[in-house]
C-alpha cells in the first residue's frame, strides 16, 4: 500500500493519537465552528448595511424622477436654496439643499413636516455639507409643508428655533 500524497507533494504519515485526542478534536472543531461563524455574521451585517446605504443613496433620485414628482423651492437667507421634491405615489419627499451655511458649532439642521401646525421630525442634515439631498423620514401623509430649523446636534423632538426655510407641500 502506498502512502497518500499531501497537497504540497510530500507523503502523509499517520501518527498514532492518544484516545483523549480523538475525543478532544471534535469538541475543539465544534468550538471553532461557533467562532468561525461570527466573522460570517459580521460580514453579512456589513453587507446588509451597505445595501441599505446604497438604497438610501439612490432613493432621493428615484423620488425626483418619479412620474408624479412635484417640487417647491425656498430661498433661505445668504444665497442658499432648498427644494422640496415630493412623490405622492411613493409617499416620499426629498430635500435638496444648495449653498447652505454651516450651522453654529454643536448644532445641526433638523428637517420637519408641518402637519397643519404640528411639526414632526423628518430627518437631519449633514452639518458639514453645503449641498446635499436628504430623503425625508416618515410618510408625507397630511403634511401641508416642510421646514428646516437649527437645533442641537442630533436634533430635538420639537423645533426650538425659528425656521430658516419653509416650503408648502406641492399640490
Amino acid at each position: 500500500m502506498t502512502e497518500p500524497l499531501a497537497p504540497w507533494g510530500g507523503r502523509l504519515r499517520r501518527a498514532a493519537a492518544p484516545g483523549g485526542a480523538r475525543i478532544a478534536w471534535p469538541a475543539a472543531a465544534a468550538g471553532l465552528g461557533g467562532t468561525a461563524g461570527r466573522p460570517y455574521e459580521r460580514a453579512q451585517d456589513a453587507g446588509d448595511r451597505a445595501a441599505l446605504a446604497e438604497r438610501r443613496a439612490h432613493e432621493p433620485a428615484g423620488v425626483q424622477a418619479a412620474p408624479d414628482a412635484e417640487s417647491r423651492t425656498a430661498r433661505p437667507a445668504g444665497g442658499a436654496s432648498g427644494t422640496l421634491a415630493v412623490s405622492q405615489r411613493r409617499d416620499r419627499a426629498v430635500f435638496l439643499a444648495s449653498g447652505m451655511a454651516e450651522p453654529p458649532r454643536g448644532n445641526g439642521c433638523r428637517l420637519w413636516f408641518d402637519d397643519h401646525g404640528t411639526m414632526r421630525p423628518a430627518g437631519l442634515m449633514d452639518p458639514g455639507r453645503a449641498s446635499q439631498a436628504v430623503l425625508r423620514e416618515g410618510d408625507i401623509d397630511d403634511a401641508a409643508g416642510a421646514g428646516i430649523t437649527v437645533e442641537p446636534a442630533g436634533g430635538s423632538p420639537r423645533p426650538t428655533t425659528t425656521p430658516v426655510a419653509v416650503a408648502t407641500m406641492p399640490a
